[in-house]
């Protein structure tokens, strides 16, 4: 005869005290990470994290206030060296600092490319696309933390140089509320789309030398091209490449345009903004169809 086995209990798997805060159970396991639901917060925290601790950020972010107000103060400065008071009377001080700001935008443009066209570069990308599998998530945070950075800095350096130009040039006039407003507040905006549009074609094109170049063609080429269009059929043409510009339509916000048509106002602002917006819907289409 056997004997009998004294009856044992029901075999269940037994979950450590140290499993029972964490993620769901799955067949008697639970996980002791906690799992959380990620959202853009998550992903803008990430890309944050990025353009602080790159030192590309430093570098072009550093030129571009150099640039910025050492040209700004630079020429305003000569002027009021070897301007009469009479010549000033009808000046907008705020418009010298379009010089430095021209040159400065190269440098916006520059980071904005680096921040997405870098990391294809890389293949950092990989990694963050595994992080965060949303693509048009990740798009949009780099979109956030980028405008966010650009606008600051470029406000900042802005309102230095306006304050220190109204300083410098007594005979100039006093300008208005409307123009304090579109010489600081606005041409920073303009400055900081303009940036991420430079980002969104770097997520285009992937690939920081070729985006660069567009862009700095972009900027550059209409008003060069204009200038040596000398046939008269051609007069039509050469306005309208003077007109929309970029360094024209970034003269309009200090009430200094190149021509006596064309944008005026906000009207660069509504421009910049609208090629923006197409552009980041095709840059989203193609990011969600193409693999990284």
């Amino acid at each position: 005869m056997s004997t009998p086995q004294p009856s044992m209990p029901q075999a269940q798997a037994a979950v450590p005290n140290w499993q029972t805060g964490g993620g769901p159970s799955y067949a008697g396991y639970t996980s002791p990470i906690p799992v959380v639901r990620t959202h853009l917060g998550h992903a803008v925290a990430s890309e944050w994290t990025k353009i602080r601790s790159v030192r590309s950020t430093i570098w072009t972010l550093g030129v571009f206030v150099l640039l910025m107000i050492g040209i700004g103060l630079g020429a305003a400065a000569l002027v009021a060296a070897n301007a009469s008071q009479e010549s000033l009377n009808n000046e907008n001080p705020l418009s010298f600092g379009f010089f430095g700001l021209l040159l400065g935008s190269m440098c916006v443009i520059t980071l904005g490319v680096l921040t997405t066209a870098s990391e294809y570069g890389t293949g950092m990308i990989r990694t963050t696309m595994v992080a965060c599998p949303s693509r048009g998530r990740v798009l949009a945070a780099k979109a956030l933390v980028f405008f966010t950075v650009a606008f600051v800095t470029t406000l900042a350096s802005v309102l230095v140089v306006a304050l220190a130009d109204v300083a410098l040039l007594d005979g100039a006039r006093t300008p208005t509320g409307q123009e304090w407003l579109k010489g600081t507040v606005g041409v920073s905006l303009y400055i900081a789309l303009l940036g991420l549009l430079s980002l969104i074609t770097g997520s285009i094109i992937r690939h920081s030398a070729g985006a660069i170049t567009i862009m700095i063609g972009v900027v550059l080429a209409p008003l060069v091209i204009a200038l040596f269009m000398f046939s008269q059929s051609l007069e039509d043409l050469r306005q309208a490449l003077f007109e929309y510009s970029i360094p024209n339509q970034l003269s309009v916000f200090y009430s200094n345009s190149l021509t006596e048509t064309g944008p005026s106002g906000w009207d660069p602002l509504w421009i910049i903004l609208g090629v923006t917006a197409v552009a980041f819907a095709g840059a989203y289409a193609l990011l969600e169809k193409r693999d990284v």
